[in-house]
This record gives structure tokens, C-alpha cells and sequence, in this order.
């Protein structure tokens, strides 16, 4: 097993959006089949058309997020601690826009401090990745 925060953190990735992917035999709802890989392919696209791709922000499919609903799938964005179900291909653009601003300029905590962000990193590791004394 390898750690490699530092490694992350030195490439300066600040968002993750993680989109529900999961597929599964069952009578109850599955991200699988309520859009999740066309939601994924929207959301890639959006960052894409912005060139963020694979900057500060990646991009990846989940498997279950505990949000399921047949009317869409579940997105998870972090470190922002948001979590979205029912959302469908055309909801992307609005959704990405209000959470990162219409071109993609407010990657990161957005001026958020570390204490509106307690959530955001190991108690024992600052938004800078120094020790917290």
C-alpha cells in the first residue's frame, strides 16, 4: 500500500465529482440504469469544454452512493460535502455551473476557510497539507 496524498495534493487536485455508475440485479432502483453512464459522459463533457479535465478536478464513476432513485442517478462532489440524486443528462450544465461557476472558475474551497471545511481533511492535516498542532 502506497500513500500518495503528497503526491496528489502537489498536483494541486482541489474537487472530485464522483457519479453513480452502479448496476445491479434487483427489483429496487440502480443508478445503472436511471442515466448513470450518460450522466457520467455529461459531466466529463462539461469539464472537458471548460479544459479542466483532469486539472484540479477528476472526474469518476461510483458505485453506490446510498441515494438510489429510478428518475436519476446520484453525484457526490467533494470536498465540498454535496450530494445530488434524480439527476438526469440535462441536468449537468446547471448543476455544474451552480457549483463551480458557468466556466469552471471556482475550483478549490472557493475562499471557504478550514473551519467551514472540517470535513474536508483528516483532523490532523491543514487545507495546506502541514500538521495541525
Amino acid at each position: 500500500m502506497r500513500d500518495r496524498t503528497a503526491e496528489v495534493r502537489e498536483r494541486g487536485v482541489s474537487d472530485h465529482v464522483l457519479v453513480c455508475t452502479h448496476k445491479r440485479e434487483s427489483e429496487y432502483a440502480a443508478c445503472a440504469e436511471a442515466h448513470g453512464p450518460a450522466v457520467y459522459e455529461a459531466v466529463a463533457e462539461w469539464f472537458r469544454d471548460r479544459d479542466v479535465f483532469w486539472s484540479r478536478v477528476q472526474v469518476a464513476r461510483t458505485s453506490c452512493l446510498g441515494l438510489c432513485s429510478a428518475e436519476g442517478t446520484a453525484v457526490a462532489i467533494h470536498p465540498r460535502g454535496r450530494f445530488y440524486s434524480d439527476v438526469r443528462p440535462a441536468d449537468v450544465t446547471d448543476l455544474l455551473a451552480s457549483e463551480f461557476g458557468p466556466d469552471a472558475t471556482r475550483l478549490g474551497l472557493a475562499g471557504a476557510d478550514e473551519s467551514d471545511c472540517s470535513h474536508c481533511f483528516p483532523p490532523n492535516v491543514t487545507s495546506d497539507g502541514g500538521a495541525r498542532r
